[in-house]
């Protein structure tokens, strides 16, 4: 099943593509294109078998984010978002798991962020707030926020998309067609179940996604939308250099031996990011797979792959842009769209190169804090 995802995110790529213009132009993803990923069950992949969904494996995932990030980069981040939001399947009351995601057209989404506040009420929390980033929140069934309870507590609180304002904020330089607007709730009320504490609760369901840790999985999902906008650019650039001549050159992009070393530059950097990302995530499942825990070097060590990925997918899209000379920078090129896709996904915190100095600093062997990874 873990591998017909990917069959599955390769084969939806035509679709993807026909309608990434559209999901650009309206700041969503298209209809369309919202049914055939979740009829694919990309939007769904952490959602175990106990509960009819696929339970892929954290490589697959990656892979099946990246194949249809390389179609487009807005389709991929919503699809990474809906997937890793439904990991938080396995720490959900089995009963409220099964009414969220035993239904197979459920999308969910949402943001981590502190930034609501709860206050318990008879028989659950009366919940008010304001989140940023909800990526795909105008197609999600549930949306989740990070709320401060009254009790000195964290939750991720399911919210009913009947309680949800969106409000039209997303006016971004890329992935513009993700539709990360701001949504707010006001007194809703969230029943006891209907919520999960990250940093304290425990799955709710035993099997080796369950145990994998839910920051790396994220992180490896946002890297995964990176490397899969970078390969697009590569291969755009790639396709384009065999016909261009830059002006008074009688040479294709293709003959110039500059154009060929800086294309090879920009393969190494990607596809040894890729590299990275993929080992250490094999690594680690291996372990989940075998009852281990995955420790906290391993953790950081995806933590840093993740990182990686997406910096380096970054400089990838900036080379093949740059090669491309004046066409890159029509609207009509998709290596325009690229380049700005791939710096919007740097400033997500799970990939953002602040990081970089935490992970290094956990690699000197000084304390951090191992919420983060």
């Amino acid at each position: 099943m873990t591998e017909a995802l990917v069959q599955a995110a390769e084969g939806i790529q035509e679709l993807v593509e026909a309608h990434a213009d559209r999901a650009e132009q309206q700041r969503r993803l298209p209809k369309r294109l919202v049914q055939g990923l979740r009829d694919a069950q990309l939007f769904r992949m952490c959602v175990p078998a106990a509960y009819g969904g696929p339970e892929a494996d954290a490589l697959t995932m990656v892979r099946a984010i990246e194949a249809v990030s390389c179609a487009d980069g807005a389709a991929g981040w919503c699809t990474m978002i809906a997937s890793t939001t439904s990991s938080m399947s396995m720490f959900l009351e089995p009963d409220w798991a099964r009414e969220i995601y035993g239904d197979p057209k459920a999308i969910t989404g949402g943001a981590y962020a502190p930034t609501g506040v709860g206050t318990r009420v008879d028989g659950g929390w009366e919940v008010s707030g304001t989140w940023s980033w909800g990526s795909g929140s105008q197609h999600c069934t549930w949306l989740t926020g990070g709320t401060n309870t009254d009790d000195g507590g964290f939750h991720v609180m399911f919210l009913d998309t009947a309680d949800v304002t969106i409000h039209d904020t997303w006016y971004s330089t890329g992935l513009r067609g993700t539709g990360s607007n701001d949504f707010s709730v006001d007194g809703a009320f969230v029943p006891d179940g209907r919520t999960v504490q990250p940093r304290l609760g425990r799955p709710t369901i035993d099997c080796p996604l369950a145990s994998f840790p839910n920051f790396s999985l994220l992180a490896s999902g946002v890297a995964a939308v990176s490397l899969g906008i970078a390969r697009h650019a590569l291969d755009e650039v790639t396709e384009l250099g065999q016909g261009k001549k830059p002006l008074f050159s009688s040479r294709t992009l293709s003959q110039s031996g500059s154009m060929q070393a800086e294309l090879a530059r920009g393969e190494a950097v990607l596809r040894s990011a890729r590299a990275f990302l993929h080992d250490e995530l094999h690594n680690a499942w291996e372990v989940a797979v075998a009852g281990g825990r995955v420790d906290i070097p391993m953790r950081g060590r995806i933590r840093l792959a993740a990182v990686n990925a997406a910096t380096s997918a970054a400089k990838a899209a900036d080379i093949a842009y740059t090669m491309a000379g004046g066409t890159s920078v029509f609207e009509t090129s998709p290596l325009q769209r690229c380049m700005r896709d791939a710096h919007v996904a740097t400033q997500h915190l799970m990939v953002s190169p602040r990081m970089y100095e935490t992970l290094g600093k956990h690699l000197f062997g000084h304390d951090i804090d191992i919420a983060a990874l």
